[in-house]
């Protein structure tokens, strides 16, 4: 087998049940969900295993169980193999896709699991009272030609703030600024042939300048918090660069809220340093999908399983199965989910 590398996905993800069988099967799980509990003092694992799906679905609430949920399925990993005989293989990278950078960071030592949780709440906090008095959008491009984002990006920054906002896959970005550049964007996007071009259901204009207050408040307050080295080289959002030291990973957890996440970048370069095994750690399969369609020659696995989701499967690739399941079977068939801030389109990360 090549090398591994372990993605984490973001905001979107989220679904009501989500590692509850898991826990139910797992110490390890189930005592990742007791810690987030007591970080917060509050019961987010019963958010995240039975609670209302609007509820869930908040930002201030999202958050923090999805990194509670993906470093439970690490660490059920990990028990699972560990009781068969065999360690958990050290990857090469990890990545996240923009809040899922928290619990990459988390994975790989950099923060401890209770400051995680407690960061990324107060990081949702944060982006939503971010650009107050302006109204910010976010929207969905797909199937528009790579060479015409330079046109798309001039219509959108003359009418007002704008970014690229997520490079997600081939054929796929998520645009975001204020309203009236978005919709500008949208109607400049269908003029020059996109196959869809929609405005998202989403709350904030994330990753954008917008988002500007956030960094500033977020600067602040992880300024108080300890970063170790991380074990395990991440990679930065916007443009894919080694993050090594914990200095680093703090200023990117700043910096990724006004730049955006080019996720075509990040699996490209890690597929270049000879990444031939991506295991999604969380819930859904939203990642799996997207690396199937930027590197389709790769093993791309989720551990949520796809026929019941909410319990750990492991992968041929890591229980010592030499034959992984080929990317273009059955069972790898794209089963993604949204990925947004709400429930924007299935399979279109709008991440935060």
């Amino acid at each position: 087998m090549g090398r591994l590398a372990f993605v984490f996905p973001g905001q979107g993800s989220q679904y009501v049940g989500m590692g509850q069988a898991l826990a139910a099967e797992s110490a390890a799980a189930e005592s990742v969900f007791a810690e987030a509990d007591a970080a917060l003092g509050e019961q987010i694992s019963a958010l995240a295993w039975s609670g209302d799906a609007a509820e869930l679905d908040l930002t201030a609430n999202a958050q923090p169980t999805l990194v509670a949920t993906s470093i439970a399925y690490l660490r059920g990993l990990e028990e699972r193999l560990v009781g068969d005989g065999r360690p958990l293989p050290e990857p090469a990278f990890m990545a996240g896709h923009s809040m899922g950078q928290y619990t990459a960071m988390v994975a790989a030592g950099v923060l401890s699991l209770a400051d995680g949780v407690r960061l990324v709440r107060e990081r949702g906090r944060l982006m939503q009272a971010s650009g107050a008095g302006r109204e910010g959008a976010m929207a969905a491009i797909i199937g528009l030609d790579d060479a015409r984002l330079p046109e798309l990006e001039a219509v959108g920054r003359a009418a007002g703030d704008f970014t690229i906002a997520n490079r997600n896959s081939p054929g796929q970005v998520v645009v975001s600024g204020e309203r009236a550049a978005i919709d500008a964007a949208v109607a400049a996007a269908k003029a020059v042939g996109a196959r869809r071009a929609v405005v998202l259901p989403v709350s904030v204009a994330a990753h954008s300048p917008l988002m500007a207050t956030a960094a500033d408040g977020m600067h602040r307050v992880l300024a108080d918090v300890p970063f170790r080295d991380p074990v395990v080289p991440l990679l930065a959002n916007a443009d894919a660069r080694p993050l090594t030291t914990g200095d680093a990973c703090r200023a990117e957890l700043v910096e990724h809220l006004t730049t955006g996440v080019d996720w075509i970048a990040a699996v490209r370069a890690m597929t270049a340093a000879g990444v031939t095994t991506f295991v999604e750690v969380g819930p859904g399969r939203v990642l799996t999908g997207l690396i199937r369609r930027i590197a389709p020659d790769a093993n791309a696995v989720a551990l949520d399983e796809a026929d019941a989701p909410g319990r750990l499967a492991v992968p041929p690739a890591l229980a010592g199965d030499s034959t992984a399941t080929p990317p273009g079977s059955a069972e790898a068939a794209d089963g993604a989910r949204s990925a947004g801030e709400g429930r924007p389109a299935p399979g279109i990360p709008a991440n935060r």
